[in-house]
Parts: C-alpha cells; sequence; structure tokens
C-alpha cells in the first residue's frame, strides 16, 4: 500500500492525490484485497480477455465471417470494387476480400505471445489506471504498449499470407482490369500496410468486447481473484 501511495503522490495534485488514495483506499480494503491482489486479478482479466480476441481472430473465419471486424474492400480504392462490380466482376471482387481476410487470421495467430509479454510488464500504476480507468481501459493498455511489435510481426505474416492465398495475384488483377478501363485515375494502394491495420483493429475490437464482459457481467469472471477484484468496482 505503501509502495502504491508514493507512486500516486508522484503524478498527482493534491486534490487528485486526496481523492485517488480514498478510492484505492475503498478497493484495497474491499473483502481485504491487497496490491498484489489487484494487479494479479487484472492480469487474470487481461490473459482472459487477449486469449480469447486471439483464439476467434485466428480461427476460420475468424475475420471474415464477423461483420463487426471483416475487412472490406480498401475504402481508398472503393470506387474500383463498385466499377468492377458493376461490370459484372463480383466473383473477382469477393475472392479478393475473403484473401485478405484469411491474410489476417494467419497474422492473428502471432498475436498472444505479444499480448502476453505485454502483460507481464504491467506496473502498479499500470493496473491501477486501468482499474479507475474506461470500459475498454485494459483494451487501451494493450493497445499502447503492443502495437508496434504487433505491427512488425503481423506485417511480414500478412505478406506471406496474402501471397499464399493469392491476395496478391487476385489484387494485381483487380487493379491491372480497373487500372485498363477509359477515362479511370489508376490507382495502387499499398496491400500490406492495409490489411496489418485492419488485422490489428480487429483484435482490439474483440479485446475490448470481452473487457465489457469482464466489467459488467459478475459470470464472465471466471476466477476466484478477478470476481474480488471487480466485485469491488460494481
Amino acid at each position: 500500500m505503501a509502495l502504491l501511495s508514493l507512486l500516486v503522490l508522484s503524478c498527482c495534485s493534491s486534490t487528485q492525490l486526496s481523492r485517488t488514495l480514498e478510492d484505492m483506499e475503498d478497493i484495497l480494503s474491499a473483502d481485504e484485497l491487497t496490491t498484489g491482489d489487484v494487479i494479479n486479478g487484472l492480469k487474470e482479466a487481461l490473459v482472459q480477455g487477449s486469449t480469447k480476441a486471439a483464439n476467434q481472430a485466428s480461427a476460420l473465419d475468424g475475420y471474415f465471417g464477423n461483420l463487426e471486424i471483416r475487412i472490406p474492400f480498401p475504402p481508398e480504392i472503393v470506387k474500383v470494387e463498385t466499377t468492377l462490380r458493376d461490370i459484372g466482376l463480383d466473383r473477382e471482387v469477393d475472392r479478393f476480400i475473403l484473401s485478405m481476410n484469411r491474410a489476417a487470421e494467419r497474422a492473428a495467430e502471432k498475436a498472444l505471445p505479444i499480448f502476453s509479454s505485454a502483460i507481464r510488464s504491467m506496473t502498479i500504476e499500470d493496473a491501477w489506471g486501468i482499474l479507475k480507468g474506461e470500459d475498454d481501459a485494459a483494451t487501451q493498455y494493450l493497445q499502447r504498449t503492443t502495437s508496434d511489435q504487433l505491427r512488425a510481426e503481423f506485417q511480414p505474416v500478412v505478406k506471406d499470407a496474402l501471397d499464399t492465398v493469392n491476395a496478391t495475384k487476385y489484387y494485381s488483377d483487380i487493379i491491372a482490369l480497373y487500372n485498363a478501363l477509359p477515362l479511370v485515375k489508376q490507382k495502387n494502394p499499398n496491400l500490406d500496410e492495409y490489411v496489418t491495420v485492419k488485422a490489428m483493429d480487429g483484435l482490439f475490437v474483440l479485446m475490448a468486447r470481452e473487457e465489457a464482459r469482464i466489467r459488467e457481467d459478475p459470470l464472465a469472471r471466471t476466477t476466484e481473484l478477478m470476481r474480488r477484484v471487480f466485485s469491488a468496482q460494481d
């Protein structure tokens, strides 16, 4: 408790400090929680949420079968999709969209070890900010601490997967078909970057959904420690 108080003191005004310490004492006194209990309970929640998100995203149809995170035709070239569908090339466009989502599902397999490392590195300040933060504070923590590494790990996997599932070829064919049309502006955005970013975004959407469940629904708290920590916030 003394260590946590010192950490809070270093970053709060006197008014903020008084209010924060009162909140902290209320939570730690509930069911005789210790600072370690709070940190470990939050880590358990993060492990549960990130594992579920990564497993859902990396499953077959994890992206393609979920309208909330399905990766659509790149919006900056949506006119390409419209034009090609108008001339009867729906099958080619649909095949390309499916291949992008398959690439994201493969890349998502890399997420869990990265999330696990960030969770192990959580500090007392991180834990307190998550517990007293917004409904997606844990998701924001993972997004803040893992995005650079996720991007570095995802991009080569996405590139390889796009090649493996022929998305790169489909994309090249589609762009070539479009660019061959008369009076159109030439298009050629970076497909690897687009799919990488959308794959990451989808993961955090799933993570935020699971975090909200844990915060709102006692039945979603699958360990005794999680139940004790979050019941103090209910």
